[in-house]
């Protein structure tokens, strides 16, 4: 291995970009422009297609501030979800990116199943996540993630997130991912032609769509981790904190699955799923997947998990370390193909091709793009099931009579930081199948998200997103655009940005493809 980076190191110099993009922050430091694959049979160059290093201070996030990312500002519908996502707990602080979750009151809309009808309820914390969807997005390649952890290792309650989603279905926009989460699925049959909305059976497929192609959007969650204290867990030598590292598709296993909180029997599980000997990685016992339920039950589908963990220490939530994916697409024909995970440059996880044989799914090959947030869910790190007694139907710090349904220690986890250092994105150098762009020919997500536009949207919105401004923010001088190289504060008092700075106040770098 050391022998081989050496001289892949070595041609490093050489390389000529071919996969162009005008996304990489100039703040990237040289030597991290070009890497190499940390799978040992790949030994192809990789070359710096994206990457943001967060160095402005004081950068936001807002629909329109960014061109690589949204902080969304809505109630997050998902998982039992404990928070409010606000754009404002999201901003560029001494060097890294802040995602602050805190406690605070914020009303929302819901929806009462028995009476059918809306009220408004609260949610007392508050956090972000930032979102690339419909941004960057990129079909095959490495995703590295410098990140210091929030919260207390010991204290459960957070769920911190790095992770990739498939560019026709919106994180938190429900309505997107109904009958398109997480599919990676490309096999014409009637078991689920129903609840596969792009489906492989379909002569026509609308939208710029192939025929005869079933498209989705799978998941590659690079990290999420679990904190609380390090007891003994059933079916695992793994202890909390951990971090879980996964793979979600569908179609999955819809008999004979898995009894969460046990490991799988016989050959009722995938087969050849490798775990890291360094960081001690097992299989994941506490999520197989989930059973998406509609009306009428040819709607319903299953959803499988290919999940393990890993025990974490202090230094994680004190210091930065490295998080990293390596995707292969498969072939054309949907064979072959790989996702590895690698914490600190050691091996974690790893799923092939040959892994999703028990249920035809393939490793993805759709535009995917990235996340960055942490959530609080009664699903994650919570009692469960509810503790004699409680009715765990409240989860508000301060409250005693909430107090029974929340773990140890949740409270002092407020106010929590994760901090991101950078996020870096490379793509191999003349490799075809490693693809830019959100709406790839092959994979066009475009017009569908046109003619369904309303499902990544909320309510009041105007458009998915709002355009990119350059400049345009009220200000006294030009130490409120910049300064004298990103813009200047006009006669009129408004921000105007130089070449290659955009956003309100000109803070963010700007980012495009250069085939647009």
């Amino acid at each position: 291995m050391k022998n081989r980076r050496i001289l892949l190191l070595g041609c490093l110099a050489a390389v000529i970009r071919t996969n162009k993009a005008s996304w990489v922050d100039p703040d990237t430091p040289e030597e991290a422009q070009t890497t190499i694959a940390l799978e040992e049979r790949d030994n192809r160059v990789y070359q710096l297609v994206f990457s943001d290093e967060f160095e402005q201070e004081g950068r936001t996030f807002s629909d329109g501030e960014d061109p690589r990312w949204t902080a969304i500002n809505k109630n997050d519908y998902t998982n039992d979800a404990l928070h409010y996502y606000s754009d404002k707990n999201a901003i560029t602080t001494n060097g890294v990116l802040n995602i602050t979750t805190e406690q605070k009151t914020n009303p929302y809309k819901a929806f009462d199943e028995e009476a059918r009808r809306y009220y408004t309820d609260e949610k007392h914390v508050q956090s972000a996540m930032l979102q690339g969807w419909n941004k960057f997005c990129i079909t095959g390649g490495i995703v590295e993630f410098s990140a210091k952890l929030p919260g207390n290792p010991n204290d459960g309650g957070l769920w911190p997130a790095l992770w990739l989603l498939g560019n026709l279905a919106r994180a938190t926009y429900v309505g997107s991912s109904d009958f398109m989460w997480p599919y990676s699925y490309n096999k014409c049959d009637e078991d689920n032609r129903m609840s596969q909305e792009v489906s492989a059976c379909s002569k026509v497929n609308h939208y710029g769509m192939a025929p005869f192609q079933g498209r989705g959007a799978p998941e590659i969650d690079v990290l999420e981790t679990m904190q609380g204290t390090p007891d003994k867990l059933p079916s695992t030598n793994v202890r909390r904190p951990y971090l879980s590292a996964s793979l979600q598709v569908a179609p999955g296993l819809d008999t004979d699955r898995p009894v969460l909180g046990e490991r799988p029997s016989g050959d009722h599980w995938y087969s050849d799923l490798e775990y890291g000997n360094e960081t001690a990685a097992e299989l994941n016992p506490f999520f197989y997947g989930v059973t998406l339920v509609h009306e009428p039950d040819t709607l319903t589908y299953q959803a499988d998990a290919l999940s393990a963990n890993m025990g974490l220490k202090q230094t994680h939530y004190a210091d930065q370390h490295k998080y990293r994916v390596e995707w292969e697409p498969p072939e054309k024909n949907g064979t072959g193909g790989y996702v590895k995970w690698f914490v600190d440059d050691m091996l974690m996880y790893g799923i092939s091709g040959d892994s999703l044989a028990l249920t035809g799914a393939e490793i993805p090959s759709e535009p995917m793009y990235l996340l960055m947030n942490t959530a609080v869910s009664q699903n994650w790190g919570f009692p469960l099931p509810c503790p004699s007694g409680c009715k765990c139907s409240c989860f508000q710090c301060g409250k005693r009579e909430c107090m029974c349904g929340m773990p140890e220690g949740y409270c002092d986890n407020f106010p929590s930081n994760f901090e991101i250092d950078y996020v870096r994105v490379y793509q191999a150098v003349d490799e075809p199948k490693h693809i830019l762009g959100c709406s790839p020919p092959d994979r066009p997500t475009e017009l569908f998200i046109q003619g369904h536009k309303e499902r990544f949207m909320e309510e009041g919105d105007k458009r998915p997103l709002e355009p990119v401004s350059k400049g345009g923010a009220v200000c006294t001088n030009s130490t409120d655009c910049g300064g004298e190289e990103m813009g200047f504060c006009n006669f009129r008092m408004v921000c105007e940005c130089f070449e290659g700075f955009t956003g309100p106040t000109c803070l963010a770098y700007d980012g495009f493809y250069d085939f647009e």
